[in-house]
C-alpha cells in the first residue's frame, strides 16, 4: 500500500503552532549524535494537544548515494517536518523509510514520505500489526491530540524483514534485524556499521517505564543478544536520550522486566490472582520512572497473562 500524497497532511493539520503561515513545515530540532546520523527526541511524555504527538526518538542516516529514515513520529506533520530537517542537513534523496515497530508514534509520519521513491521497510508482521490496530489509533487522535485522522494516514511496508539484512546507503552499510517478540511481535533494530550507532526502537526505554506489548520473557531474551554486539558505541532508544553505553543503558530496563516476571511468577506460584499481583508486583520501582502509573499495572497484566500458562 503506498499513499502517494504527503503535502495534503500540511492542509488537513494548517492552523496549528508547528506550521508556518506559508505552510512551510517547520524543520524538526536534530542533533548529529554520531557522524552523519542525526536523532530528533521526542518529549517523554504522553501524546497530548501540547506535544501534538511528537513523542519517540526518530531521525535519519546519511550515506554518499541516499539517506535512510529511521521512524517518523507520530502525525504527517512530524513526518514532514523531519522531512525538512533532513533537506536543511543534505541534499542527498532519501531512499528508505525504516520503521522499527508499528506503533503509532513512531509510524503515522510516514505518508510525509510516501511521495517519494522511497522503499518502506519494516519487520515481517508489521503489516498485520498495523493494520489491525489502524481503526483505534485513528480514532483516538481527535481526543488525544486535537486533529482528526484517516485512513491515508497509515502506509504499510513494501519490504519486510525476517532475520538480518544490509542496505547500502552509498560508501554506508547498515544492518537490520527483527527478533522475536519482546516489545511487539514486529521489533526491529538499525545498526549503523560506520558509526556503531545502534537504533533499538522501543526495545530500549530510557528514563520513561517499558510498555510491554509482546512478551516479557521475549524482551529479556532480546536485551540478552542485543548485548552481544560488542561493537555499538552509540545508543539511539526509543524513548529518552541518547546513551554510549549499551550495558548501562538497558540496565533499568533489564532490572524493571526482571522484577516484574519474578514477582508474578512467586504471585502465581504461591496461588495468587492477577488483582493481588497487580498492585504488589514492582511498586517499588515508580519513583525511578517517568509515566508508571500509566504503564504499569498494564505490564503486570501483560506478564501474568503470559506467566501463567509456563
Amino acid at each position: 500500500m503506498r499513499i502517494t500524497y504527503w503535502l495534503a497532511a500540511l492542509a488537513v493539520l494548517s492552523g496549528t503552532s508547528s506550521v508556518l503561515a506559508d505552510d512551510v513545515p517547520q524543520p524538526l530540532r536534530v542533533s548529529e549524535v554520531a557522524q552523519g546520523v542525526f536523532v530528533h527526541l521526542g518529549d517523554q511524555a504522553e501524546a497530548n494537544r501540547g506535544n501534538a504527538g511528537d513523542i519517540a526518538n526518530i531521525g535519519f542516516i546519511v550515506g554518499d548515494e541516499c539517506v535512510a529514515v529511521i521512524d517518523t513520529g507520530g502525525t504527517p506533520q512530524i513526518g514532514a517536518r523531519l522531512r525538512a530537517a533532513i533537506s536543511e542537513q543534505t541534499a542527498t534523496p532519501v531512499c528508505c523509510v525504516i520503521n522499527t515497530h508499528m506503533h503509532p508514534d513512531h509510524v503515522l509520519g510516514n505518508r510525509a514520505f510516501a511521495a517519494d521513491d522511497t522503499t518502506f521497510i519494516a519487520a515481517a508482521g508489521f503489516d498485520s500489526a498495523l493494520a489491525a490496530r489502524s481503526e483505534s489509533y485513528l480514532t483516538r487522535m481527535p481526543e488525544t491530540i486535537g486533529i482528526t485522522a484517516d485512513s491515508s494516514w497509515i502506509v504499510l511496508s513494501d519490504r519486510q524483514i525476517d532475520g538480518a539484512a544490509k542496505l547500502d546507503l552509498g560508501g554506508r552499510e547498515v544492518t537490520l534485524q527483527s527478533w522475536p517478540t519482546a516489545h511487539t511481535d514486529n521489533d526491529l533494530t538499525v545498526y549503523d556499521e560506520d558509526t556503531g550507532t545502534l537504533w533499538t526502537g522501543d526495545l530500549l526505554f530510557v528514563d520513561r517505564v517499558p510498555s510491554i506489548d509482546g512478551s516479557i520473557t521475549g524482551w529479556l531474551q532480546v536485551l540478552d543478544r542485543l548485548a552481544e554486539n560488542g561493537t555499538v558505541g552509540t545508543v539511539v532508544p526509543g524513548h529518552g536520550p541518547v546513551k554510549h553505553d549499551l550495558a548501562r543503558a538497558t540496565a533499568p530496563e533489564r532490572r524493571y522486566l526482571e522484577t516484574i516476571r519474578d514477582d508474578v511468577r512467586k504471585a502465581i506460584a504461591d496461588g495468587y490472582g492477577l488483582q493481588h499481583a497487580v498492585q504488589h508486583t514492582g511498586t517499588q520501582q515508580r519513583s525511578r520512572w517517568l509515566l508508571f502509573d500509566a504503564y504499569h499495572a498494564r505490564n503486570v497484566t501483560a506478564a501474568y497473562t503470559e506467566l501463567e500458562w509456563e
